[in-house]
């Protein structure tokens, strides 16, 4: 993102981001965010042989801060309800990155993603006051289970990062929709953005020390970071500001194939004909849960 300098007139994209974002249907914006993440996460699992995964976190969000900041220019005047919100949501943000870049380095990206899910699921089933969403959460949780019951010889370090990682995500949903609600366009989640790198980055450094001063590590971080978090959390505040938290946790649960799809395409990690079934479940049961949606809540 280029900054004009001060001898030009400075642009506006915030207004013009947000209407831009404000023409398409929340429904594409969270797949397109979706495919975004995972395509981000398969390159940024290829950084852990050098930066390693909290190194890689640092990079990533440290980037994807300076380039919201960038774009949105947030005032620090938030005022009081939005702050305790924001400094809420980068604690989260940070946590959910750290934990899920540890589950990657230890066990396949689509089991991570899909034992992630749990954290949307219960969203979805706490939010949910009709059967019908009920019975579609419930199969999502089918596929998790299958996959859990699939799982092989996998790292129980692993599973339980990829656990935690699940809980923030959950947290990061409801905290999406109340900073949404409690600031304009996108200058929360620049400010929410820049308090989680603020608190990865010790975690980098003392992982991966000077080496994340490489220019390499840096190209490739700075792209994790336009695919893991400018675009897709950029997008997911947007829809959460026209759907409910808990039909957007169902929506979230095509994460798990499409991570799986990255993992294959990107990594080589193949999954076992049961696991594709469990994910499959997963995949039904977003799109029912989408269908038999209200349009508004």
């Amino acid at each position: 993102m280029e900054d004009a300098g001060n001898r030009l007139p400075r642009p506006r994209p915030p207004a013009s981001a947000g209407r831009v974002l404000g023409l398409v249907p929340a429904p594409l914006q969270v797949l397109v965010g979706i495919v975004s993440v995972q395509v981000g996460a398969s390159l940024a699992k290829q950084l852990f042989s050098v930066a390693g995964p909290a190194g890689t976190v640092a990079v990533r969000l440290f980037f994807a801060a300076l380039v919201l900041l960038l774009v949105w220019r947030p005032a620090l005047r938030l005022g009081r309800r939005a702050w305790p919100v924001v400094l809420t949501y980068g604690v989260v943000l940070a946590l959910m990155n750290l934990s899920f870049y540890q589950a990657l380095a230890r066990i396949p990206q689509g089991i991570a993603v899909t034992i992630e899910f749990l954290g949307p699921l219960v969203v979805a089933l706490a939010g949910s006051r009709r059967l019908i969403d009920a019975l579609w959460a419930l199969l999502a949780a089918g596929g998790v289970v299958l996959l859990a019951e699939t799982r092989g010889d996998l790292s129980t370090a692993g599973l339980l990062f990829a656990l935690g990682a699940g809980v923030c995500w959950g947290a990061y949903i409801l905290l999406s929709a109340a900073l949404g609600s409690r600031t304009s366009e996108g200058k929360g989640l620049a400010l929410g953005m820049a308090v989680a790198a603020i608190i990865a980055m010790p975690a980098g450094v003392t992982e991966a020390g000077t080496g994340l001063l490489s220019p390499w590590i840096l190209l490739i971080g700075l792209a994790v970071a336009l695919l893991s978090s400018v675009i897709p959390y950029s997008l997911e505040l947007e829809a959460l500001r026209k759907i409910p938290p808990r039909v957007f946790g169902v929506l979230m649960s095509l994460e798990p194939a499409v991570g799986a799809l990255a993992g294959l395409v990107l990594l080589g990690e193949s999954l076992h004909a049961l696991q594709w079934a469990a994910l499959c479940c997963v995949v039904a049961a977003s799109i029912g849960a989408t269908r038999s949606a209200r349009p508004e809540v």
